[in-house]
């Protein structure tokens, strides 16, 4: 991978990230069809963290406004009963309680499922079928689904069926914003509050595996540049790291323009529906699939199948 390449895949991060359309699948098809391998788990980690720092900065504030909340209630700033410590009196503190359960799916099946996740979800036929109909199921339900909730209606139940949404975003092709977002417009939520929600459950899962994923990888790279075998396993998970100064430059590219992404994708979700996102989906599913069939791409990559 070279500085431009590691540009370009940064401009797909962002670009994708935020937007129900996987990021994950599009790195991972434009990574193949660019570099003919996956870019690797240090690049894509670290490329994400980018667009996260995007979401804390725009939701800076509600994020200060929750955090704040929530510490002072537990410890009793509300109240020392155990409802005011959970958020009776303040919706703030729920708020801050209900992205805790809604990280909890994501948390434990990441865990649980870590090896599946890393090979055999990673099939692109797996990717084709669920972009597929994840696409269809936004566009049904968006179509269908009454606006009637806020994010102030918000309850425990809903943060569980929130959190198992963004759960599914571990299979490439779901996405996390369009699993969330999918599952919000299914309870009736409004569109801009799915979105919100999305954005803010998003956080301590992407950001905290992006950190932990990070430092995994500095590691392989470290590993493979002392003993550069291309099938060990440090090796296998540095990819095609292209070094520190292109990583960094499409980190940064991946923050600037998503944080623009952010505010116009919000003011896109208060005026139009979800419509356009889910053909986009249902279009680049066909196209996969055609690629696949053809020869121009693997549904495995080759060190998940020099592996098995």
């Amino acid at each position: 991978m070279n500085f431009f390449q590691a540009i370009f895949l940064g401009l797909v991060q962002a670009l994708t990230e935020y937007l129900p359309v996987s990021s994950s699948a599009h790195i991972r098809i434009i990574g193949d069809l660019m570099l003919g391998s996956d870019p690797g788990a240090a690049f894509t980690a670290i490329i994400q963290i980018g667009t996260e720092l995007a979401v804390l900065l725009y939701f800076r504030r509600d994020i200060a406004r929750i955090l704040g909340a929530w510490f002072g209630s537990l410890f009793g700033k509300e109240g020392k009963d155990w409802k005011s410590r959970l958020g009776a009196h303040n919706r703030d503190t729920q708020m801050g309680w209900y992205i805790i359960i809604g990280t909890l799916p994501i948390v434990i099946a990441g865990v649980l499922f870590k090896n599946a996740i890393e090979t055999t979800l990673r099939n692109l036929w797996i990717t084709v079928t669920v972009l597929a109909l994840f696409g269809v199921l936004l566009w049904i339900f968006d179509a269908r689904s009454k606006q009637i909730k806020t994010m102030e209606r918000m309850t425990a139940k809903d943060a569980i069926i929130f959190g198992i949404g963004q759960m599914l975003a571990l299979i490439p092709g779901v996405s996390r914003s369009g699993g969330t977002i999918t599952f919000g417009r299914a309870m009736g939520y409004t569109r801009e509050a799915a979105v919100r929600v999305a954005f803010l459950m998003a956080i301590p899962a992407v950001l905290g595996a992006g950190l932990l994923e990070s430092v995994s990888a500095v590691k392989d790279v470290s590993a493979c540049s002392a003993n550069p075998d291309p099938l060990s396993e440090a090796c296998v998970g540095a990819g095609m790291f292209p070094g520190w100064g292109p990583t960094i430059a499409a980190t940064i590219v991946s923050f600037v323009v998503g944080y623009i992404v952010i505010i116009g994708f919000l003011k896109f979700v208060s005026t139009f529906s979800y419509k356009a996102f889910a053909i986009y989906r249902i279009a680049l599913a066909v196209v996969v699939a055609i690629l696949l069939l053809t020869g121009a791409l693997s549904p495995v990559e080759a060190a998940v199948a020099a592996g098995a």
